[in-house]
């Protein structure tokens, strides 16, 4: 007798499939990878059923809920009415965002230009500020990421993301503002913010002395969700603006809505930029990329510029709809105030279990940093694995990032409910009960 083969699962043959057709270097969470199926709102459903309450939103991206029909509803109609003819041909709907944004980001920014992702974005803001101030060096900050194409990898400092023949010409790393990890040894406030003063120091001795720009996130994203004090951005931005360089704030991730209260991260600084960038949930899920400035700067743009699918019709359609579901439903408001709910929650947890190192954040972008020992601070990265698997087993999903792979990274949707929060706590407490350390 021959045993017939076991016949695959959809999830298995979707696997099986992905490994042979895609990258390798495509990774996927978890151990067996979950292959969605469809979602609606804060839920996911893989292929076989299985139900998810999705508190990591596509990285920070699914902003207002999946499949929304208050933005998905105006997307299906410009589909059938004009999807794309690039930025050769002005339309109503670039337009249209275009004024949008301007009404709702800080100062004077009120020129925008439309990418297709982050990276396009950054690339377009060092270009940019390159150009308008006629010096080459870009300050950047350790732990950051900035993108997947050659400058923006030039930029990112996470050794893991800057494999390959990353040339670095033109830009320094500064210390960081990692307060739970700080590489000076020293402590806040005590520490006057020293690593905000190591900007100047680097400016003085590890560029020609005259800069492009100083690009930084408001909170470091895929670094962990790193949270600066109140202090650190305006003193680093006096010292851009000493040596002649422009401030870009780094809004991909921490962008509409995302920090609680205010549209933009570096809001809650105090400073405002010279160039912000975009993207991630300023659509809720539409690729999108938009980098945002002056006037004055944006006609200092040499050249000529296209973007092939950036602010198409779609895409265009897709963000204002979303901006304008922020502002009906108070969506600042709400990221405020079940963000701090949830950060007192996960601050619970923390006492409860020792293998919670650090909670930051603001608003709904929360980290949990897991270490073996709270007196040594030493890293566990095998502890966030096994954390995601079991979240995953409960029908929890979450995210993970920070340079040693530790930091549980928490970022649902803006519209959440308290209620979301005390299901993804209890799924949390029950997932941290069953690891091992």
């Amino acid at each position: 007798m021959t045993t017939q083969p076991k016949a695959m699962t959809r999830s298995e043959e979707v696997v099986r499939k992905h490994k042979e057709y895609l990258w390798p270097a495509v990774t996927n969470f978890y151990k067996q990878p979950l292959v969605a199926d469809h979602a609606s709102l804060q839920y996911v459903w893989d292929v076989e059923g299985r139900k998810y309450l999705d508190f990591f939103g596509g990285i920070l991206t699914i902003s207002v809920g999946h499949a929304n029909p208050k933005i998905t509803g105006p997307v299906k109609a410009q589909v059938d009415r004009l999807q794309h003819l690039s930025t050769l041909y002005p339309n109503e709907q670039i337009v249209a965002l275009a004024e949008k944004v301007a009404q709702i980001t800080p100062g004077a920014l009120q020129s925008s230009f439309f990418t297709s992702s982050g990276t396009e974005a950054n690339e377009a803001a060092i270009l940019l500020a390159r150009m308008a101030t006629g010096s080459y060096d870009i300050v950047a900050l350790r732990h950051a990421y900035s993108g997947g194409s050659a400058l923006a990898k030039s930029v990112t400092a996470q050794a893991p993301w800057r494999k390959s023949a990353v040339i670095s010409v033109g830009v320094a790393h500064a210390i960081n503002p990692y307060c739970y990890r700080c590489p000076l040894g020293l402590k806040y406030p005590d520490c006057e913010v020293a690593c905000a003063k190591d900007v100047e120091n680097l400016i003085q001795t590890g560029t020609s002395g005259q800069i492009a720009a100083f690009i930084a996130e408001p909170i470091q994203g895929v670094g962990g969700f790193i949270t600066p004090p109140p202090e650190y951005f305006k003193i680093v931005f006096n010292a851009v603006k000493k040596y002649g360089g422009l401030f870009i704030s780094d809004e991909v991730q921490t962008g509409f809505g995302r920090t609680g209260k205010k549209w933009f991260g570096i809001e809650h600084w105090e400073v405002t930029p010279d160039i912000m960038t975009c993207a991630k949930g300023m659509a809720n899920g539409a690729p999108i990329g938009a980098t945002i400035t002056t006037k004055e700067l944006a006609a200092s743009f040499q050249g000529l510029t296209i973007s092939t699918f950036g602010g198409n019709p779609v895409t265009s359609v897709a963000a204002k709809a979303t901006i304008e579901f922020i502002e009906e439903e108070k969506l600042l408001e709400n990221s405020h105030t079940v963000g701090a709910y949830f950060h007192g929650k996960l601050e619970e947890l923390q006492e409860k279990y020792p293998v919670i190192g650090d909670v930051r954040g603001k608003g709904l972008m929360i980290g949990l940093e897991l270490v073996k020992d709270r007196a040594t601070k030493e890293p566990a990265p095998e502890v966030t694995n096994q954390l995601l698997e079991r979240t995953r087993d409960h029908g929890l999903l979450i995210g993970k990032g920070g340079l040693y792979g530790n930091v549980i990274r928490l970022s649902p949707m803006l519209n959440i409910a308290k209620a979301d929060v005390d299901q993804a706590v209890r799924l949390l407490d029950q997932s941290f009960s069953e690891i091992t350390v």
